[in-house]
């Protein structure tokens, strides 16, 4: 091949429309994630953009909305122990996961049903 996948570049979940302000709480509030400015020919779309280390994830407007309950981002945390701890601290439910051996991980549901896993 004279081609190659590097890395993923940035992921997105979905919406619903006018939700911008809510995924604003919740991934830059809450998760600690930057928002970054879209695309002036993107803005129309609705829908906003986070950054965090060198990748990106874009929260698309979907319409109808249905969230992804099991197709997921992955995401690997420094300290760990202490994000469960503020989540619990913030009333924010997380599951635990040790259905693989030797990876801890856990999963939350954003604000509109998205599932996303945090690893160690």
């Amino acid at each position: 091949m004279k081609f190659s996948v590097l890395r993923i570049d940035h992921v997105q979940v979905a919406a619903p429309a006018g939700q911008e302000e809510m995924a604003d709480s919740f991934y830059a509030g809450v998760l600690g994630m930057k928002k970054i400015e879209k695309p002036e020919a993107l803005k129309a779309r609705g829908g906003i953009w986070f950054e965090f280390g060198d990748q990106q994830l874009h929260v698309g407007v979907e319409d109808p909305f249905s969230p992804a309950k099991k197709a997921h981002p992955a995401f690997r945390v420094a300290g760990y122990t202490e994000m469960k701890e503020y989540l619990l601290a913030n009333k924010i439910d997380f599951k635990e996961d040790d259905s693989i051996p030797e990876v801890e991980r856990f999963f939350v549901f954003d604000p509109f049903g998205n599932r996303l896993e945090f690893l160690k």
